[in-house]
Order: C-alpha cells, then sequence, then structure tokens
C-alpha cells in the first residue's frame, strides 16, 4: 500500500540519519585501520568511555547476582586450548570455517579463541567440585577472534576481534530451571537500563551439526519452554536455530525505530560437560554430570555499542555520554568562573569540558554537533551570583538559570540512576 511505502521510505531516511559508522566518525568514537586489520575496531577516548560504563554498569549487576569474575588467555597453548580441545568442544567440526589458523611455537599449537567456554571448563576442571558448590557462575568480557569474509564486514556490527561478556553456569538438572529464571530476571534488569523493549525466540535443535540424541534435545527444549510458560512469557519458536551444542532463547532487541537487533542469549548445554567428562560429587558421595548454561548480555561489545549508536542516534544518555556538561564562557573575562564550575563538576565524579575560544554561537552549535546533553553558559550575571544558564540538549534556546551547587547536585542523581530521561533541574 502507499501508507507502508512511504513508512518504509521514512524508516530508511531515519536508518541513515542514525547509521552507526557516520556517526562514530562525527562523535570520534572508534575507527578501523587496515594497518591492523580488516574487522578490528579502534576504540578512542570517546568510545572508550561508553564501553567502560556498559562494563562497569555489567559488573556490579552480575556481582550482585552471584557471578565470579575470571579472565582466560586470548590465544592458547596445546596444553590448554589445543587442537585436541577443539576436537572435544566440537568447534573443530561444526565451526571450523569461522576459526583462524593455529601457529606453531616451540613444537607447541597456538589459536586465538573464537569462544570462552573451553577455558571456563578448564577453570571448572582445575579442582574437583562438590554438589554442595553448585551453582558456579563465571563471568568474563572475554575478546574472542572469528574469520569473516571481507565482503560481509560491516562497522562495529560485523567484526572479526569482539568482547563477549560470556559467562557459564554449572549446575546440577535440578537447578536449571532456577537458573533460567534467574538469567531471565538479569536479562530484564540489564536492558530496562538501555531503554530496549524485547521480544524472545526459543530456538531448537539444527538440522546439520548438532551434538547430542534426540532425545536430549526433546528433554532440553521442553526444559526452555515450560520455565518461560510458568513465568507467563510470550516466546515464538525458532525452528533448527539452536547452537550446535543445545537449544537457547535469543533475545531480539527493538529499538527506537522499531528494528530488531541481536541481543542476549541463554544456551542450555548437556554435550560439552559430557564430551569434556565434568563431574561433581553428589550428595551419594557418587561422581555426576554437571549442566552447563551459556550466557550473555550484551554479546559482543562492539555489535551493542554499535546498535546504541544508533538507538539514541547519538544522543546518549547523561550516564553514557562521553561529554556530559561542557561550560562555555560568554567571554574571556568570565574563563575564571567557568573553570571553577568544571573543576567541582570534575570533583563530583561529572565529565565536564570548558570551551572558550570562538563566539559563543559556534561554540553552542558544536557542542549540540557533539550531542552533549548539557551545556553551561556563565557570563556577568551568573558569575557574580553563583548560578549558571543550563541549555539542555534538543531544547533549544531555551536556559534555566540554576545554582551551581543544585545543578552538580541534579546532574550527579542523573548518572548514579543511569536515568533515560531528563532530571528536574531546581533552581
Amino acid at each position: 500500500k502507499k501508507g507502508d511505502l512511504q513508512e518504509h521510505l521514512t524508516r530508511l531516511e531515519e536508518a541513515k540519519k542514525r547509521d552507526h559508522r557516520v556517526l562514530g566518525k562525527q562523535l570520534d568514537l572508534y575507527s578501523t585501520d587496515p594497518r591492523v586489520g580488516s574487522g578490528l575496531i579502534l576504540w578512542h577516548p570517546n568510545g572508550a568511555i561508553i564501553r567502560m560504563e556498559i562494563e562497569n554498569f555489567e559488573r556490579e549487576l552480575i556481582l550482585k547476582h552471584g557471578y565470579q569474575l575470571v579472565f582466560t588467555p586470548h590465544i592458547m597453548s596445546e596444553h590448554i586450548m589445543s587442537e585436541r580441545l577443539f576436537e572435544i568442544s566440537g568447534h573443530l567440526e561444526n565451526f571450523k570455517e569461522s576459526m583462524f589458523g593455529s601457529i606453531e611455537v616451540e613444537g607447541s599449537m597456538y589459536r586465538p579463541k573464537p569462544m570462552n567456554c573451553p577455558g571456563h571448563i578448564a577453570i571448572y576442571q582445575s579442582q574437583q567440585r562438590s554438589y554442595r558448590d553448585l551453582p558456579i557462575r563465571m563471568a568474563e568480557f572475554g575478546t574472542v577472534y572469528r574469520y569473516e569474509r571481507s565482503g560481509v564486514l560491516h562497522g562495529m556490527l560485523r567484526v572479526r576481534g569482539f568482547t563477549q561478556d560470556d559467562a557459564h553456569v554449572f549446575c546440577t538438572w535440578e537447578q536449571v530451571g532456577d537458573e533460567i529464571g534467574r538469567l531471565l530476571d538479569l536479562v530484564d534488569e540489564m536492558l530496562a537500563a538501555f531503554g530496549y523493549p524485547y521480544s524472545i525466540e526459543l530456538a531448537t535443535k539444527p538440522a546439520e551439526k548438532a551434538l547430542g540424541t534426540d532425545s536430549e534435545w526433546r528433554e532440553a527444549e521442553k526444559l526452555l519452554a515450560d520455565t518461560l510458560s510458568a513465568r507467563g512469557v510470550d516466546f515464538k519458536i525458532d525452528e533448527g536455530g539452536g547452537a550446535f551444542y543445545g537449544p537457547k532463547l535469543d533475545f531480539k532487541l527493538i529499538d527506537a525505530i522499531g528494528r530488531e537487533w541481536q541481543g542476549p542469549t541463554v544456551q542450555l548445554d548437556f554435550n560439552l560437560p559430557e564430551r569434556f567428562e565434568m563431574v561433581y560429587v553428589g550428595e551419594d558421595n557418587d561422581r555426576h554430570r554437571p549442566v552447563m548454561l551459556h550466557r550473555v548480555l550484551v554479546g559482543s561489545m562492539e555489535r551493542f555499542v554499535g546498535g546504541l549508536i544508533e538507538h539514541y542516534a547519538g544522543a546518549f544518555p547523561v550516564w553514557l555520554a562521553p561529554e556530559q556538561v561542557r561550560i562555555l564562557p560568554i567571554s574571556e573575562q568570565w574563563t575564571e568562573s567557568a573553570q571553577e564550575l568544571v573543576d567541582d563538576l570534575s570533583a563530583a565524579g561529572v565529565r565536564a569540558s570548558l570551551v572558550h575560544r570562538d563566539t559563543l554561537n559556534s561554540r553552542i552549535r558544536d557542542a549540540e554537533l557533539h550531542k552533549v546533553p548539557y551545556m553551561g553558559v556563565v557570563g556577568e550575571r551568573e558569575a557574580e551570583a553563583g548560578t549558571v544558564a543550563i541549555r539542555r540538549r534538543g531544547a533549544g534556546k531555551k536556559q534555566e538559570i540554576i545554582e551551581r551547587e543544585a545543578f552538580i547536585a541534579a546532574i550527579t542523581r542523573e548518572v548514579q540512576d543511569r536515568s533515560l530521561g531528563d532530571t528536574e533541574l531546581e533552581s
């Protein structure tokens, strides 16, 4: 229909304005360089701040949810992650086309890791585990490397090296339902901080390259479906979309213009514990197999930030904004007063800067171009009264005169609350 066509064209135009590659350059967030390698992201200081804030928030969140942080190497030798280990895990059989080749060093084979799972399994197996220890929840911001053809590389969204917020839960079969429920709560809390609504798909056994028996897959798929149904959560079935080692829940993020993005995943895995002969000592003093849950919240940090750039059209909420406040003295003689305000903001943990070159109008336009959430104008009246004239991003020429201490308190509260909207300023 004509109306549908117009809506489609409008969405295409809006998507073009939100292109993370254009905004990434405009806001100085990231770049790529063929000398470094195609598909490898160079995080600039502004982009690094966004990534740091996301990681800090998630780290705080998962520690509250009972996770323990671990770190594993980027490349691993035959003693930990050899060809043999990737054979055991099934990656060589089912994932080889996406893995970089191995190199021999002093008789040992090294390969950049495509996944963090084998390293976490090695940590689990470093000591004997009891049923009293379970569940064990390990989390890592682990960088992995996967081969992608140059023709499909796309900014931050399709790359060859990326950092996953990877976690693995090792538990008993009886604990799986509760752990899936905890993960659903964790996903909901995480995505709410970014303003993302989402849908859920249950991805079932792939037609090819699937480990395990049909009965194991049916049991695992039923457990995931029953857990969602018991919580009253709507979901769709993605036939054949599961990982090669087990079924999964895929969370599809819905951005500001209605597009879907790959988000968190929760994968139920009964195969790797069997292939690696993982055990725990049960209450009966016998040896039992744990169940393994794989989960990511943002998935690839590169892809998530690329999607956020487009979701917010580069206008990040204050807690994520690389530059939160820009202070603009009307003329040179008010620079000292303006600098005092910048110092007070910085002391309160606010990312603030002072810009005093060029005309005031050109400095305001530059702040708007860089999508700074707040501009604070300081002139004679503000310097004498201890106030600041605040201009909000997107509010045009409207200004609010506010006492400096009140503004610092308000923006500090907005950052601490990780607010997605404007804070009420008290004049």
